[in-house]
């Protein structure tokens, strides 16, 4: 016999009355817990990893990801441009994630260009180490990290998962933003 059918009162040999009712209160605490999240408002981001820390941008911003081999290099370009690739009949810039957030090192070689939209009308690529995941933040989460934190890039901590680090593109790509950095 099922747990929902124990839980119903039907019974089950070998349940007592009091496990009965900490199953029934486990239950509706688990039940409470998920409908409160479900009326919560969230930000829908594509969250990814570059070396060791979890990334997102808002979903927002994000167009698409494509292959990295679709990337023409640009000699004598500054460090943070990996070159330029051609999407949706646009030439686009390709920039490389790691030198504009000051990582060392990848876990793993970028394959993916994501194709961002900070701006309206101003595509970028973006290297990537993998295909980006759709992920929902809670909202209330996402405004106490700003409050916290005013750079283009605010660390949020959910129960349950590792830091996100949530990046404002449009702030991150500012011109004096990483030409200061002396990247």
């Amino acid at each position: 016999m099922s747990m929902t059918a124990a839980l119903n009162g039907h019974g089950v040999a070998g349940i007592s009355e009091e496990v009965r009712v900490l199953l029934q209160a486990r239950a509706d605490r688990l039940k409470a817990k998920l409908t409160s999240q479900a009326d919560e408002p969230v930000l829908m981001v594509a969250q990814f990893r570059v070396g060791e820390a979890q990334y997102a941008i808002p979903l927002r911003d994000f167009r698409a990801a494509v292959p990295l081999k679709l990337v023409t290099p640009v000699p004598l370009a500054p460090p943070q441009v990996v070159g330029v690739f051609r999407y949706q009949g646009q030439v686009v810039s390709a920039l490389s994630l790691a030198s504009l957030l000051e990582v060392r090192s990848w876990r793993l070689d970028p394959t993916v260009l994501l194709v961002v939209e900070p701006i309206l009308g101003q595509l970028i690529g973006l290297d990537c180490e993998e295909i980006p995941k759709p992920c929902p933040l809670p909202l209330t989460a996402v405004q106490k990290a700003k409050e916290r934190d005013r750079g283009p890039i605010v660390e949020l901590f959910i129960p349950g998962s590792v830091p996100i680090h949530l990046i404002d593109l449009a702030a991150l790509l500012d011109q004096g933003a990483w030409t200061r950095r002396g990247t």
